[in-house]
């Protein structure tokens, strides 16, 4: 299989911007001077003539071998079981309750990532955190104490690696991590594979934490239907709490919102109705609620680096460990299963052909396995 063309801003902009399919990732932002992240979307400021540019090769939703992607992350192909390539699974939880009740579920994120610049293995992380509007964009943090104001999960979609590509130019930042969702792990390992001279620094990548992801909602028009509902400036936090309860609530200091989450459903992005992963299949760590356990995770180890951090953490008794239960591992696998199915569905619709799959430039036996799921 010939490696997929690389074109310019132009055709991003008719593949991908133009199309509805833009995951506002930020991979093409902070590179180019003609693209920014503007309120919710990625805004074309001018024409630009290079024929092969970075914006295109780091985006998550043109022509994408899942293949050399998989091999410059893992050293490995793309693995296609329901949740991606795994070393261990477990169910885990911050050590400290301060940790545990400021963030969301069982605060492993914070607690991994304060413990990963703190022993250097990074040197500083880029989270995400939003404004008073909800607006969210992504932060460099460089001291593990400012790791737990950036926590909690807030459902928009967020240009997160604009971020990573403005500050990993400065020299001072050395061996950077990202904390992002699963598109964002998939641009990252892109740019990774990139056969481009300039990668954008992505060797200072030294950590990916990936967040399990359904769905993002689009800014604009979901603000302006919650601020019907309630004071944006107010809102401290967002959750969806597991079945039955279907619905999706909005927290201030004094009070909460609940709101069905059919109504909210149709704020989602385009791009997240053709997205297979659920579980940041790309990421050296991914972790999740652990559906039905309150106050735990569910964390996935997939690579060596993501092995020796967990391990660490582990050790200095900053996260707590535990057996994720059989049958929650099988309603994992089975709802990452479900996203993939729906999404392959959704692309073949679009496309109207089995042999075209919209993005994903994928081996004759990963197709076949891919579509026979």
């Amino acid at each position: 299989m010939s490696p997929p063309e690389i074109k310019g801003n132009l055709q991003l902009r008719a593949d991908v911007i133009d199309r509805g399919l833009c995951a506002l990732c930020g991979a093409c932002a902070g590179i180019c001077p003609y693209l920014v992240a503007h309120r919710g979307r990625i805004v074309a400021l001018d024409d630009c003539a290079v024929e092969r540019g970075r914006c295109y090769a780091f985006c998550p939703r043109v022509a994408t071998d899942l293949d050399a992607a998989s091999n410059a992350v893992f050293g490995a192909p793309f693995d296609t079981a329901p949740i991606g390539r795994v070393a261990q699974v477990l169910m885990t939880r911050a050590a400290r309750e301060n940790v545990r009740s400021s963030a969301q579920y069982g605060g492993t994120v914070s607690a991994i990532v304060a413990f990963a610049i703190e022993r250097g293995f990074i040197d500083s992380a880029v989270l995400t955190k939003s404004d008073a509007s909800v607006l969210p964009a992504g932060v460099l943090v460089r001291d593990p104490d400012d790791v737990l104001s950036h926590a909690r999960s807030n459902y928009v979609a967020a240009p997160t690696l604009a971020a990573f590509n403005r500050e990993a130019r400065r020299e001072e930042v050395r061996r950077v991590g990202v904390v992002g969702t699963p598109c964002q792990a998939l641009a990252l390992a892109k740019m990774r594979a990139s056969p481009l001279e300039n990668r954008n620094n992505v060797e200072k990548l030294s950590l990916v934490v990936g967040l399990f992801c359904t769905w993002a909602l689009d800014l604009d028009s979901f603000t302006r239907f919650l601020a019907e509902k309630t004071p944006l400036d107010r809102i401290s936090k967002f959750d969806i709490p597991p079945p039955p309860a279907n619905v999706f609530q909005a927290f201030s200091d004094s009070t909460s919102v609940s709101i069905p989450l059919d109504e909210v459903r149709r704020f989602i992005r385009p791009s997240c109705n053709v997205c297979l992963d659920m579980t940041a299949e790309f990421a050296d760590v991914s972790v999740g609620a652990a559906e039905g356990v309150e106050g735990w995770n569910t964390l996935i180890v997939r690579s060596e680096r993501g092995r020796e951090l967990v391990d660490a953490a582990r050790a200095a008794g900053v996260i707590e460990t535990d057996a994720l239960p059989d049958e929650n591992l099988n309603h994992l696998k089975g709802a990452s299963l479900g996203k993939r199915r729906r999404a392959l569905a959704n692309i073949r619709q679009t496309t109207g052909s089995d042999d075209d799959l919209l993005y994903l430039e994928l081996c004759a036996e990963t197709r076949s396995r891919l579509l026979a799921e």
